[in-house]
């Protein structure tokens, strides 16, 4: 799979999903879909992002988009999550990393000293026709999800 680049179609994929369901990105043509991929479940900074998401979920359905978290979590693991923090959206698990490779998000990162391979917070805007539109890499939570919807506001016009 050749990676992304912005301005360029999005190659449909599909995903095991919370909910016991597998999601493909064709499902949701017709709608901009908003992308997250983060590191792990119910650690500090991502249970923050989902939260911000949720606390917002209204926003973004008025600009007609629907939002999909991916991290390298199981789909059990995610269904906790998703419960526990009330999260109105579907989380899809990524374990072998195809769509972590495909949107190159899995970089070196340190971690109390050491290399690890994880994934780069990074945000995607696609558009109703399946055309990625905006890109965000090495997202700092705070202040992001305006950034989004500011994107989408310019999007939708």
């Amino acid at each position: 799979m050749n990676q992304i680049s912005t301005g360029n179609a999005i190659p449909d994929f599909e995903s095991l999903s919370t909910g016991n369901k597998t999601v493909k990105l064709t499902d949701y043509r017709g709608r901009f879909i908003v992308i997250y991929f983060y590191p792990k479940d119910n650690t500090p900074g991502c249970t923050l992002e989902g939260q911000n998401f949720r606390d917002n979920i209204e926003k973004f359905a008025a600009l007609n988009a629907v939002i999909l978290g991916i991290s390298r979590d199981t789909v059990r693991i995610h269904e906790g999550f998703k419960s526990k923090q009330e999260l109105p959206f579907d989380l899809l698990s990524d374990e072998d990393e195809k769509l972590c490779q495909l949107f190159d998000v899995i970089k070196m990162k340190n971690m109390y000293g050491k290399q690890v391979r994880g994934i780069e917070r990074s945000t995607f805007l696609i558009d109703p026709q399946g055309i990625l539109i905006r890109q965000w890499r090495k997202v700092k939570v705070k202040n992001h999800i305006e950034d989004i919807l500011n994107a989408l506001t310019e999007a939708d016009k």
